[in-house]
């Protein structure tokens, strides 16, 4: 049937748009370790000076190739707003996150997105949420939770506060995804509605980086702080290419997988991220993987494989149904 074929088509263009995406954003860490490290610069900083470089990157590349959609009109102009501080809420939280429960319980509780983003899908946007789905949201929970280690646990040797700051990054992850499945059921052009939304988050990660004090863990100390880089213009570069290269490729894409699938597959299918970063990460820096990370990382990729299945199973159900004739035992749709 047309429409069945049309249906499969749409699927397998969002999954490989979505692991190209997750592909893309696992080299991000590579660079973020690169800057922190060598120049030990501030964390919201480094996403802030981040986020206005994709906008700088953006603006110039739309205006040229695709000056229609610098267009947004006026009744989404608040929701985008909104979404920008998603976004920034999510980088904060998620930094804070790593500073108070150290990496590998800060990756787990990013990571409980998946089961977020499913949840608040079928209750906020009405997406299916069948058995083959919440079993592909368990196997990639749990090889999270063996690739960043956080099964030992003296890795959660941490007080309620830091651990309601890492769910809370999860629950902002979430959101950020459920946001853009929102914004692609209002016929916003991906990439449009990355450089807004980019635009609004550095706006509110300047707001938090000039609260005075230091109050904010891993924000600008003072207003001199967000020149950190001051002359290194190597580091500079470093920034730039984090921005315009895998930052800029990454969200765009993972934006526009979810024209094509539900926010909860989505997120589940980048939640391969942490794979493929631990392999760039072998390649760059030696880093090795034990035998229970490799049996982590096969379980998060056999979730985004379990899913494929179950949608495959799904779609064949559907076109055998759609190809019964009235009266032999099939429902009438």
């Amino acid at each position: 049937m047309p429409g069945i074929a049309s249906d499969r088509s749409h699927l397998t263009r969002g999954y490989t748009i979505a692991l190209a995406a997750a592909a893309i954003l696992s080299t991000t860490a590579i660079f973020i370790r690169h800057l922190t490290v060598r120049y030990g610069i501030p964390a919201l900083v480094l996403a802030l000076w981040r986020d206005a470089f994709v906008c700088a990157t953006l603006l110039p590349a739309l205006a040229v190739l695709r000056p229609g959609f610098l267009r947004v009109g006026r009744r989404n102009l608040a929701y985008l707003a909104l979404y920008g501080l998603q976004l920034a809420a999510f980088n904060a939280t998620w930094t804070l996150s790593v500073a108070l429960n150290g990496a590998a319980v800060a990756t787990v509780l990013v990571y409980c997105s998946a089961g977020f983003t499913a949840l608040l899908g079928r209750w906020l946007l009405r997406e299916r949420l069948g058995l083959g789905k919440v079993a592909a949201v368990a196997l990639s929970l749990s090889g999270c939770a063996l690739v960043s280690g956080a099964f030992d646990p003296s890795a959660w040797r941490a007080n309620l506060a830091a651990i309601a700051t890492g769910v809370l990054s999860g629950l902002c992850y979430a959101g950020y995804s459920l946001m853009g499945r929102a914004a692609a059921q209002r016929r916003l052009d991906p990439w449009t509605t990355v450089l807004a939304v980019f635009a609004f988050a550095t706006l509110f990660l300047l707001g938090i980086n000039l609260v005075p004090g230091g109050l904010v863990p891993g924000a600008a100390a003072r207003p001199a702080d967000l020149l950190w880089l001051g002359g290194e213009w190597r580091g500079w570069a470093v920034l730039v290419l984090l921005a315009a290269g895998p930052t800029v490729a990454g969200f765009g894409l993972y934006n526009v997988s979810l024209s094509y699938l539900p926010s909860s597959v989505a997120n589940l299918v980048v939640s391969t991220e942490p794979v493929l970063t631990a392999a760039t990460a072998y390649v760059v820096f030696g880093e090795r993987l034990t035998a229970v990370q490799l049996a982590g990382s096969a379980m998060i990729l056999g979730a985004v494989v379990l899913l494929r299945i179950h949608d495959a199973w799904t779609e064949r159900r559907a076109a055998g149904l759609a190809g019964s004739p009235p009266g032999d035992g099939a429902p009438l749709c």
